[in-house]
């Protein structure tokens, strides 16, 4: 039992030190290109929507970062006249406006990024299939475990300072 409580241990401080890593890295790359740590958190929700085939609109975008409405559109007021983002419209509303992400923040990601993108590759290229599977399982539902923590912390009415 004391084995395997061990091991939890390690693999929560594994992630705990990832984290807070790639929050490092993040902060270089905002900082390198005159972003706001939140445009960054923007493009990052914006590029994996498109992934995903599911465009964000402004609204769902502000609600993924916690943002007004107001502070929304000055994050992507902002990311747009950079060239970072750009709006759309794409469906038989013109009202509604989806969020893509810009090609020359595309092209910046990918040369910031890209040696990050093969050391990962690198890394992923020693574990099978089966091992890659188990550990996307696993990330899943950490991520799934976090995502409902913070949830629940937005959600809480904030304890009355005296």
């Amino acid at each position: 039992m004391k084995e395997r409580d061990d091991l939890r241990a390690d693999v929560v401080d594994l992630l705990r030190l990832y984290s807070i890593e790639a929050q490092h890295v993040a902060h270089s790359f905002a900082n390198q290109e005159g972003l706001h740590f939140t445009d960054l958190q923007a493009l990052i929700a914006v590029m994996h929507a498109e992934r995903r085939g599911d465009p964000l609109t402004p609204g769902r975008l502000g609600e993924t970062l916690g943002l007004s409405s107001g502070a929304t559109t000055a994050v992507i007021d902002r990311l747009e006249r950079a060239g970072h983002l750009r709006r759309t419209r794409e469906s038989a509303d013109r009202r509604v406006v989806h969020l893509r992400y810009g090609e020359p923040g595309m092209e910046l990601a990918a040369a910031f990024f890209g040696p990050l993108g093969r050391r990962s590759q690198k890394v992923m290229d020693e574990f099978s299939r089966g091992d890659l599977e188990t550990v996307r399982r696993f990330l899943s539902g950490m991520l799934g475990a976090i995502t409902e923590h913070h949830q629940e912390l937005r959600t809480r009415t904030p304890p009355r300072r005296t």
